[in-house]
């Protein structure tokens, strides 16, 4: 996974000295999502979350990315823990949470993991983990970085899509 087509992120394209920012950047793109939309727990489908659903999710992510991260600066080469993203939806109750609340955690999450990029370097950003998803495969950090901005900007497309608004890509 180095591209996405329906969002048209491309991995490559991010250059590890802007990550910080564009992480922290996605994060404040949180609160004009939410807010743009009428009713933040109304699923558009059965099967979609609803857009604090998603504004949950990505907050978990910033999290456990930087739990990951910090495992893969101490251990060579671990082993990440799939999140189990489906079920913390129904464990965690994110369509109950406060939205406020889940924004501030979204941004507080975001610029700590943000933060902890920022001071890497390319020997840290070239260490590994076995990341369970799409597929087991060995990324490493910097990889790590790319993707929890392109989870979080492509979670964005899909609250936008969600409210009928317009998204990027043509999607």
């Amino acid at each position: 996974m180095d591209r996405c087509d329906e969002c048209l992120f491309v991995y490559s394209a991010l250059d590890r000295g802007a990550l910080p920012g564009r992480l922290r950047d996605v994060a404040g793109a949180y609160p004009d999502a939410l807010h743009g939309v009428p009713d933040v727990r109304r699923r558009p489908a059965p099967e979609v979350w609803s857009p604090l659903e998603y504004a949950c999710h990505v907050r978990d992510v910033f999290r456990v990315q930087a739990e990951r991260l910090a495992l893969a600066l101490r251990v060579a080469e671990p082993e990440f823990t799939p999140m189990g993203r489906d079920e913390l939806v129904v464990t965690e109750r994110y369509n109950a949470q406060a939205p406020e609340v889940v924004l501030a955690d979204l941004a507080t999450a975001a610029d700590g993991f943000a933060a902890r990029f920022a001071a890497l370097g390319e020997v840290e950003l070239a260490r590994t983990g076995v990341y369970p998803w799409p597929r087991r495969e060995v990324r490493t950090l910097l990889w790590l970085g790319r993707h929890t901005v392109h989870e979080a900007e492509h979670h964005l497309l899909d609250i936008r899509r969600g409210a009928g608004a317009p998204t990027a890509g043509g999607a």
